[in-house]
């Protein structure tokens, strides 16, 4: 069913990136500028976020137009964040989604502007003119995405992990520097999907439950693959969490304990899609278990 489904959720949101991410017509982006920003987010990565939005929609029988600018505008905050975490600045890294990162292939001044500009791009995304979404709506998911990228979320838990390099965290200095860096975005995309259709607060309340709990999966399985997964595989650098000293939760809790947790998780995710009471959940289902269980 997953497959299905997120094929053809997949299809429109690549065809969207690739018509509105800096097209090279009829107005190309000055001085190269429109490559790296393509290069950053086209033909490449899971899309895990974008298809949050889009069974979230679902889920409450939402606009569909809205959350494909919705999962377009988060999938940009993401593809910014890797550009920007990338730099050697932040974690120094060479290789993403199984090419160059964008420092790499550009150099690190291009690469700065290219994650601006996405950023910019997001919240452009979320703001059109041709009555799509509505105004109120449109207020409601670019307040949800600004909590979510800034300092009360990604950036926040940015500065978190780049503090802690190094230091021993404690389970609950952990949980909060993923629940902001990795959980919030995955979080909004949850309820940005949502914030498309009309809900109740139970909903509003079960569907905030299942991103909280995705979200940490997310990062737990992805401390995993860190040391379980070749980069090849990854697409990415792997083991440089213990090259670089970061915590993580396989460094604190052992690898089998945090497998357990990830399932834990898993099973928080399913009894929160219970409690909403939504009929059509069965996508945002599959994608928790695609999620826990990935291998990649």
């Amino acid at each position: 069913m997953l497959d299905a489904w997120s094929t053809r959720q997949l299809a429109a949101v690549e065809q969207a990136l690739s018509r509105w991410v800096a097209p090279p017509e009829p107005r190309p982006a000055p001085a190269g500028l429109g490559d790296a920003m393509r290069y950053a987010v086209l033909d490449g990565g899971k899309r895990l976020r974008p298809l949050l939005v889009m069974a979230a929609c679902e889920a409450v029988d939402g606009s569909p137009a809205a959350a494909l600018r919705a999962a377009c505008a988060v999938e940009l905050i993401h593809a910014y964040s890797l550009v920007h975490d990338d730099m050697p600045c932040m974690d120094n890294d060479i290789l993403r989604r199984g090419k160059p990162t964008v420092h790499v292939k550009f150099g690190q001044a291009q690469a700065l502007l290219a994650g601006d500009a996405l950023q910019a791009l997001a919240f452009e995304l979320l703001t059109p003119e041709d009555g799509s979404i509505e105004p109120a709506t449109q207020a409601t998911l670019c307040r949800m995405l600004a909590q979510a990228a800034g300092y009360q979320g990604m950036a926040g838990g940015q500065a978190i992990d780049l503090a802690s390099v190094g230091k021993a965290l404690s389970s609950a200095e952990l949980h909060d520097m993923h629940r902001l860096k990795t959980g919030a975005l995955l979080q909004a995309s949850v309820m940005m999907g949502a914030a498309c259709g009309a809900t109740t607060a139970v909903v509003q309340n079960a569907l905030c439950d299942y991103g909280a709990a995705v979200g940490l999966a997310f990062q737990v399985v992805d401390d995993i693959l860190d040391v379980t997964a070749d980069s090849a595989t990854l697409g990415k650098t792997a083991g440089k969490d213990a090259a670089q000293d970061k915590p993580t939760f396989v460094s604190l809790m052992g690898l089998p304990a945090s497998r357990n947790y990830a399932q834990e998780l898993l099973s928080q995710a399913h009894h929160s899609l219970k409690a909403s009471e939504l009929r059509h959940t069965a996508a945002l289902s599959a994608l928790a278990d695609m999620l826990v269980n990935r291998t990649t």
